[in-house]
């Protein structure tokens, strides 16, 4: 098996109407927790960094733990770059080998976004990479990336901005938000079909990425607090809301918040319940199979990708 795009991937899972998941990374035990859900559920599966990904735990250890990944399990991954800044990190990522990558620019105004979008997409196909961008802005934090209001994708513009830059696939604004507090106490959540549906309409059999997507899980947040945490008022996203999402165009969905609040309950429970424990490969253990745990359960009631690699 191998390091393989998303092209292939997204097409069945366009047309079979589910999603890929991917699957924020930062170490070996997130690394381990994903592939090893998505093999249990016999499922395709991107793997993507974040710019700080990058800077923590260096490209090419990410990259060789990924490769040791696809030896142990024998399944196909794709590689991908979350959120690229610039053009720069662009340009490491496709030489270090990722087979994916997105560049941001939604913070540009539209005609840029456009002109840094194409001169990635000229670049990273050369190199057989396939490209993600981003149109519309999402409220939240994830690492680096902030916003403080949220704006939505106008289709129109999305069918302009395809057409212009070439890129593979396009993450949009229909009210997802990143990180772990997505909405204010009371709001309810509400995603934008309305505009999902129009963006299909004019750009049809084309792959539509949803980012801050994240369900906030709240036996996670509730054991996060009961072993020392202060999560209280995490809100995430319904999983039903998801799932129509996914019988759609959207065929990725972005998750990290989820990873991050199911290592982060099973690490502080373990310390909370066995204060003697010091040895890392037992904390870190935990937090590993909850990750499984947390991947199984999203390829099996929110992508609907469970057999796609059948």
């Amino acid at each position: 098996m191998a390091l393989v795009t998303t092209k292939n991937m997204f097409k069945k899972a366009y047309d079979g109407k589910y999603s890929i998941g991917a699957f924020n990374i930062n170490n070996m035990e997130i690394i381990q927790g994903v592939v090893n859900g998505a093999k249990a559920k016999n499922s395709a599966v991107i793997l993507q960094c974040s710019a700080g990904a990058l800077k923590y735990a260096g490209p090419k250890y990410l990259k060789a733990m990924v490769d040791a990944a696809i030896e142990e399990t024998g399944i196909d991954l794709a590689l991908h770059l979350d959120h690229g800044p610039d053009f720069e990190t662009v340009k490491l990522c496709v030489e270090t080998g990722f087979t994916s990558v997105m560049f941001d620019g939604s913070h540009l105004d539209y005609e840029e976004n456009i002109s840094k979008t194409k001169e990635v997409v000229k670049y990273a196909h050369e190199y057989g990479v396939v490209v993600e961008a981003e149109l519309g802005i999402l409220a939240g934090v994830e690492d680096d990336v902030s916003a403080s209001k949220h704006t939505y994708t106008d289709p129109d513009q999305a069918a302009d901005f395809v057409d212009k830059t070439g890129v593979d696939s396009l993450a949009i604004a229909i009210g997802t938000s990143h990180g772990a507090y997505k909405f204010p106490p009371n709001f309810k959540p509400k995603l934008r079909f309305d505009i999902l549906e129009e963006v299909q309409n004019k750009l049809p059999n084309f792959p539509i990425v949803l980012h801050g997507a994240s369900s906030v899980d709240q036996n996670a947040v509730a054991t996060c607090n009961k072993y020392g945490g202060d999560l209280s008022g995490a809100k995430g996203i319904p999983v039903e809301m998801l799932r129509k999402a996914s019988s759609m165009a959207v065929c990725k969905i972005n998750v990290d918040t989820d990873l991050r609040l199911a290592m982060t309950a099973a690490v502080r429970k373990t310390f909370g319940d066995s204060p003697k424990i010091f040895d890392p490969r037992k904390y870190l253990g935990a937090g590993r199979d909850a990750i499984q745990k947390v991947v199984e359960d999203k390829i099996e009631n929110v992508l609907g990708s469970e057999n796609s690699l059948a």
